[in-house]
């Protein structure tokens, strides 16, 4: 139940991003629901892949390149839905952190009750 919960919470954060930044589009809530199902599936299964494979420039970079590897992320899930479109790696990046932001916004106040 509580995934279901965070999947919709996490759609809903995506459709509000999409109405801000002006280089990030989402069609419908549908949409938005199948997006945060792509990415919870890319973060479990293909980020901790990327973050083995570039371990070595990870830590050369004291971690900011974890900031690219959610890029590419957003970057993955934006190939795999149409209907989902975010325009370049600086957009995926601001995309990832306000996602990341408003996601550990709203799963504090689904932990509280």
């Amino acid at each position: 139940m509580k995934f279901i919960l965070r999947i919709l919470l996490s759609a809903v954060a995506v459709l509000v991003l999409a109405e801000i930044l002006p280089g990030v589009a989402v069609d419908n809530y549908g949409t938005a629901i199948i997006v945060a199902l792509v990415l919870a599936l890319l973060n479990l299964i293909v980020k901790p892949l990327l973050i083995l494979f570039t371990l070595p420039v990870t830590i050369l970079t004291l971690g900011l390149f974890l900031l690219i590897i959610n890029a590419i992320i957003i970057l993955l899930a934006d190939g795999f839905v149409s209907g989902f479109a975010v325009d370049g790696l600086f957009m995926a990046i601001i995309f990832s952190l306000l996602l990341s932001l408003f996601q550990s916004l709203l799963y504090s106040l689904l932990d509280s009750d």
